[in-house]
């Protein structure tokens, strides 16, 4: 549960960070993945999970995520709550939920804040609709 990388540049904000998958058993596994943040989908994070099969990209709301660092909140395929390690670190538990399974994973609520707050920097909270492309969504739902 650690970030190795940090990237910002105009609005897009990339963090790399290794975070603890818990199967069903309860046993933990390592994997790394990066948090990004496109001012282009200003209201999206994606998580994208590195494995050996390939990358798994997750993408879900940026405010779920904000506001799951402080109390508990999802419906549906993604709820984040703010918890506490078996060493006393304060963690985050994203969990995601699909028709292929379920995965509870942990991160360093640290390394997830200062991701979150680097995409409130590009893009502050309220402004996300100034971001929108509106004429290419337009062109894309008619093509």
């Amino acid at each position: 549960m650690s970030s190795s990388y940090d990237h910002h540049v105009t609005g897009r904000v990339r963090s790399d960070i290794t975070i603890t998958c818990i199967d069903i058993s309860g046993r933990s596994h390592d994997i790394d993945t990066v948090f990004s943040y496109d001012e282009a989908d200003p209201y999206a994070v994606t998580v994208t999970f590195l494995t050996h099969e390939g990358n798994l990209p997750w993408t879900f709301a940026r405010d779920l995520l904000a506001r799951g660092l402080n109390a508990p909140v999802g419906d549906g395929d993604v709820h984040v709550c703010p918890s506490v390690d078996e060493r006393g670190h304060a963690v985050v538990i994203i969990e995601l939920s699909s028709p292929d399974g379920h995965l509870v994973t942990e991160s360093s609520s640290d390394a997830v804040n200062a991701f979150v707050q680097r995409t409130f920097d590009a893009v502050p909270a309220g402004e996300e609709s100034q971001h929108l492309d509106i004429e290419s969504m337009i062109s894309q739902l008619l093509a």
